[in-house]
This record gives C-alpha cells, structure tokens and sequence, in this order.
C-alpha cells in the first residue's frame, strides 16, 4: 500500500491581503466565480454544500463539475472540502486542505494540499499542480 506522500500535492504561496480577504475569496460564491469557476454554490459552513461548474476551453459545449462537502471550516483558518467530480469514478474524488497564515497584517501565506487516489499517477499530480499554481495566480490578481 502507497503511503499518502505518494497520493498528494502540497503547494504554498504567500499572496498580498489579509487573512480574511483571502479566507473570503475562497468561500464567498461571488468572489469564487471571479477566479474558480464560472457557477458555484458554497454553503460556508461545516457540513456544507458546494458546486462549482466551468466550461471546457477546448470544448465550449461540455461543462465540468465539482460538488462536494465541507468537512471543516474555521474561519479564516482552514478549510477542508471533499471533492467529487460528476461524471468520474471515485478514483478521481479528493480531500482538499486550505490553511490560510497570516504572514503579518497584509500578507497571507496560503497553503493547498490534496490528496487523492488519483495522485498514484505522476501525470495526475503534475496536472493537479499545474492547475493549482494558475488558480493561485488568478487569487492573487484578485486581491493584490
């Protein structure tokens, strides 16, 4: 059996705002669908729901969505969500963790791990982390 460094990616960037503008970004629908997603619905709370729905660049006509729970939400803290992309096997599910420390009053330094059965495959930790650094990019141009 694999141990979990062989099922999942950490990344860690320090980005320009206040622990609570990030910890906002990432649970406010509004400000979600300005660098996650195109639809989303986040209940931001612990147990809650959450869906977020983008079109394929390379095929406008087919949509993406992930859905999922919240397994823990401390504000302007850490998040845990539970993820699940419709349409894929439970291989592709993943357990997301987002800790958010502030490095001084304006910077924060966010730190993305996930973990998913998937990752076994180096192409799917490489897409995960390829995916994860452009997202992060697109946060910090919302809130630097």
């Amino acid at each position: 059996m694999s141990d979990q460094g062989e099922h999942s990616i950490t990344l860690s960037r320090t980005i320009d705002a206040p622990a609570d503008e990030l910890f906002a970004a990432w649970t406010d629908p509004a400000l979600l669908e300005q660098w996650q997603a195109e639809q989303v619905e986040f209940e931001p709370f612990e147990g809650g729901k959450f869906r977020f729905e983008t079109t394929d660049a390379d095929e406008p006509g087919v949509s993406h969505v992930i859905s999922g729970t919240i397994a823990s939400y401390e504000q302007d803290c850490k998040l845990v969500e539970l993820w699940h992309m419709e349409g894929e096997g439970s291989e592709h599910d993943s357990t997301l963790i987002v800790t958010f420390a502030p490095v001084d009053q304006a910077r924060t330094e966010i730190t993305i791990v996930e973990i998913a059965e998937a990752h076994a495959d180096a192409e799917s930790r490489i897409f995960s982390i390829e995916a994860w650094h452009e997202a992060l990019n697109e946060l910090a141009e919302l809130l630097e």
